[in-house]
């Protein structure tokens, strides 16, 4: 199945999946996040909902740990979205790691963490039923904190030494909870790893009658030790006669691991495996699903594993890797759901060849042929948007022996690759390649001259886990104000058409050079033409990744690319950045490609089935809807506006669309334009009608359609100390307001034309470059907020993700209700108080501006 041949060489390893062993229902606990949710819409709900967020772990709720993230302001929407439980830290309402509790002994420093326990559970029982959604954890690794031996432990020995004092704390703090709510659930003892000690305070516990509700530890390990950690847990369970108790391994997974699909298939197989629910550990920004969302709605790689994860339906299989519990190897988990008649297998962790072979391939489910479906789902940056899965290929394979074998060549090893297995055989057309097989050149092989070059690295390693990925492990610096490099990149072409030049590259918010600009400029030709200048993305620290792309036309063949500080017709470099490695994409010769969602690969909800006996289905099967039922497709775009979309459906049947919840109308023949936001959208088709038969949906270009109007925030009427600003070049005619916030009085109002009356999209591109004081590795970047007023209605909060530079501008869009003709949009802030509305953060980590406005664009949804 494999486009390429494999090489020569050894013979591949094997992944085996036995689709005849199953392993119980699948569980789905592997998606969970520390601080991964800012606030209502940082990130946004379809980024939630799109990988079935279980559990969060974070702060409690006015803590001063780190900005945002806050338990019960989270909790409303979070519940909305479908989450489950949210894990409240309530030590980290103290500042610094180890935690500064105050007092001069361990009672009262004990006393003053009983006091902030005691505040929690009184302001969540003022939350009503959604508190049932609530775990209390009252102490967080405690061996290294408050029962550790440094400065700020309880007595200065640690409890894994003598026991005494954190059990009886312990003991206090779970008498505590219970008594202000009895129906609160109490989580620990959250170690940082399961030590044998914990034998000792399970003991303790059950024989006081304080067992945790959900025992709970850290794996800051590898994979292999969570498969033995939890089977460890569980023998002690059988042994001492408690349980079995939900498991949540509430921290996991290292930088180097963040963010690339290909090692964290391997921690999510091990936890599916052991059916627990686990949180990725928080080491960079809040509100960002831990490295895997890419400003508030867009999704970067680790975000499509997730998703691919958290969709899974069925039971569980067993799947057999070539190197058990051995890290950066090929693992996998997979799926069979025979209801859908679908086999589904997550796979990745290792370069080169490979062979997955499926077992047990049941003929009454599959019949005699199966579908192959394998996608790849690549590393694209911490910061670095990523468009849907990409299509490798699909074919019809015979089943021989009830077994299934895909032989895989070049697989790579930052990547984890989907295999989808349905019945085959009824005639359709094969889809191909939805983007080409991407080449990428590592920018420390380049040529290069000039003498401000470069190397540097290595980065992140399975030797040194705490940096970040890097591709290839080194990356190349020079490209700076007043140097004169150029790297030169050889690169093939396999065909003629028009191809993506990626570059992966970072300029650091905090560096000298960047500080006055934010996004670093440079020059990129090709073949010394097409000459064009590009902007390479901001981060917080140096070796953290995102994208840009540009558009080239290349003839088969090779080609030079050049990226350059200098270039005669264009100018210099002004900031300082970093290239880690450039890709190009073949993308054919059509510019307005049509992105295709088969319907029997999607989410289906109640009263959805497959069916692949169709012979007039475009691919392999489709979906039938009885009346209220619906399938959802998760669908990327890279920029917001209008798409053609059309259902494609085979016999009668009603329904309707809707985007992210907005009703759009009813299903039509042909093509209708929508408004999607850029990055991730759930368009979904529920029936009206007894039966509908869904093929396929299509997202094209626009054709112009929807009525849309771009409002410069400058045109607008301004009040207090809300004004206009030429300091940030890179807003649009290089004006912007500044200023909002800080006050009712500061404010900004624009004037809006609507066609007609009914729901409209507000897109407002913006910058947001503030920073709160960090205490530790995380760069505690704030969320501002808007209080939007349309036509002088009742004002909505709405949050905005870092930009990591003022001068640094992203797009974020939201629905609103206009009225036909003249409608009004009025901004204001002020600084947010704490939950009793009385009292502030006193560690500037809330906000009191909006951020900088460029411009404000009107769009109907539909």
């Amino acid at each position: 199945m494999s486009p390429e041949p494999a090489p020569d060489g050894p013979a591949p390893d094997t992944l085996l999946v036995d689709l005849g062993a199953g392993t119980g229902p699948f569980h789905g606990g592997a998606s969970g996040t520390l601080y991964g949710v800012y606030g209502d819409g940082v990130p946004s709900r379809s980024l939630i909902e799109g990988i079935r967020l279980r559990t969060v772990s974070t702060k409690a709720q006015d803590g001063v740990q780190h900005p945002g993230a806050d338990a019960l302001e989270i909790l409303p929407s979070f519940v909305e979205a479908g989450g489950r439980e949210i894990y409240v830290y309530i030590p980290d309402t103290y500042r610094g790691f180890p935690y500064e509790w105050p007092g001069a002994t361990g009672p009262e420093r004990l006393a003053d963490l009983k006091a902030r326990v005691r505040r929690q559970v009184e302001l969540a029982l003022g939350m009503g039923a959604l508190r049932s959604h609530l775990v209390y954890v009252p102490f967080n690794e405690p061996e290294g904190n408050m029962f550790g031996d440094g400065e700020f432990s309880h007595d200065g020995v640690s409890w894994r030494t003598d026991p005494a004092a954190f059990f009886a704390a312990w003991r206090e703090v779970h008498a505590l909870i219970k008594e202000l709510d009895p129906d609160a659930r109490v989580a620990g003892p959250n170690t940082c790893l399961l030590y044998d000690e914990v034998r000792g305070f399970l003991e303790f516990a059950r024989d006081a009658d304080v067992l945790p509700d959900v025992i709970t530890w850290h794996e800051l390990s590898s994979p292999g030790e969570v498969r033995g950690a939890v089977a460890k847990y569980r023998a002690l369970e059988r042994e001492l006669g408690i349980g079995p108790l939900p498991v949540n391994i509430n921290e996991y997974a290292h930088n180097y691991h963040l963010s690339v699909p290909g090692q964290m298939i391997q921690w999510i197989a091990a936890i599916e495996e052991s059916k627990v629910d686990a949180d990725m550990a928080y080491w960079n920004i809040a509100g960002n699903l831990n490295d895997s969302a890419v400003g508030a709605n867009r999704a970067n790689g680790q975000w499509w594993l997730l998703h691919a994860y958290g969709t899974l339906t069925g039971d569980t299989v067993q799947v057999t890797a070539p190197h058990p519990d051995i890290q950066y190897t090929l693992q996998g988990v997979a799926v069979l759901d025979r209801e859908r008649r679908q086999a589904r297998v997550l796979f990745g962790g290792a370069d080169g060849a490979a062979e997955v072979a499926v077992a047990h391939v049941d003929p009454a489910v599959f019949g005699t042929v199966v579908h192959a479906r394998l996608e790849e789902i690549p590393w694209t940056g911490q910061l670095g948007a990523s468009e849907r899965p990409l299509l490798i290929e699909e074919a019809e394979l015979p089943v021989t022996d009830d077994r299934v074998s895909l032989p895989l060549a070049r697989l790579d090893a930052m990547s984890a690759y989907r295999l989808t297995l349905s019945p085959g055989g009824n005639g359709a057309a094969l889809s191909s390649a939805s983007a080409g097989r991407r080449r990428s050149y590592e920018a420390e092989d380049a040529a290069h001259t000039g003498e401000s070059w470069t190397r540097n690295g290595p980065e992140g390693s399975p030797f040194d886990v705490g940096k970040f990925a890097t591709s290839g492990g080194y990356h190349v610096g020079g490209l700076r104000t007043g140097s004169d490099l150029v790297l030169s990149f050889d690169v093939e072409a396999p065909q003629d058409g028009e191809y993506d030049v990626r570059i992966y590259a970072n300029a650091y918010n905090k560096a000298d050079l960047v500080r006055e600009l934010g996004p670093t400029n440079a020059f990129l030709r090709v073949d010394g033409g097409q000459p064009r200048e590009v902007l390479l993305p901001v981060g917080y620290q140096w070796a953290v990744w995102g994208h840009t792309d540009t558009r080239v036309t290349l003839t088969a063949g090779r080609h030079t690319l050049t990226l350059a500080a200098h270039d005669p017709d264009l100018g210099t470099t002004r900031g300082d950045a970093v290239i880690d490695r450039l890709d190009l994409i073949p993308r054919g010769t059509d510019a307005g490609e049509v992105a295709v969602y088969d319907a029997e690969f999607a989410s289906l909800g109640e009263g959805a089935r497959t069916d692949f006996t169709r012979p007039g289905a475009s691919g392999p099967g489709v979906v039938v809807l009885g009346r209220g039922a619906a399938v959802t497709f998760w669908v990327h775009a890279r920029d917001a506006g209008e798409v053609s979309a059309t259902v494609e459906r085979i016999g009668a049947g009603e329904g309707r669309l809707a985007v992210d919840g907005e009703d759009v109308g009813e299903l039509r023949d042909g093509a209708v334009p929508l408004f999607l936001a850029g990055g991730i959208s759930r368009v979904t088709v529920t029936a009206t009608s007894d039966r509908l038969v869904v093929d396929r949906l299509l997202l094209g270009p626009s054709r112009g359609l929807l009525p849309t109007a771009t409002y410069p925030a400058e045109e607008g009427v301004l009040t207090g100390t809300a004004q206009v600003t030429g300091v940030y070049p890179y807003a649009t005619g290089g004006k912007a307001v500044d200023g909002v916030g800080g006050g009712a009085g500061n404010a900004l109002t624009l004037t809006v034309t609507a066609e007609r009356a009914g729901r409209h999209a507000l897109t407002l591109r913006y910058s947001n470059g503030e920073q709160a004081p960090s205490t530790h590795y995380n760069p505690d970047p704030l969320c501002r907020h808007a209080d939007l007023s349309v036509n002088g209605g009742e004002p909505w909060r709405v949050l905005f993700p870092t930009t990591f530079h003022f001068n640094n501008f992203d797009d974020l869009s939201l629905p609103v209700t206009l009225r036909q003709g003249v409608n009004t949009l009025t901004f204001t802030a002020d600084e947010l108080p704490d939950f009793d509305g009385t009292s502030y953060n006193a560690y500037g980590q809330r906000s009191a501006f909006a951020p900088v406005l460029d411009n404000v664009t009107v769009t109907p949804l539909a």
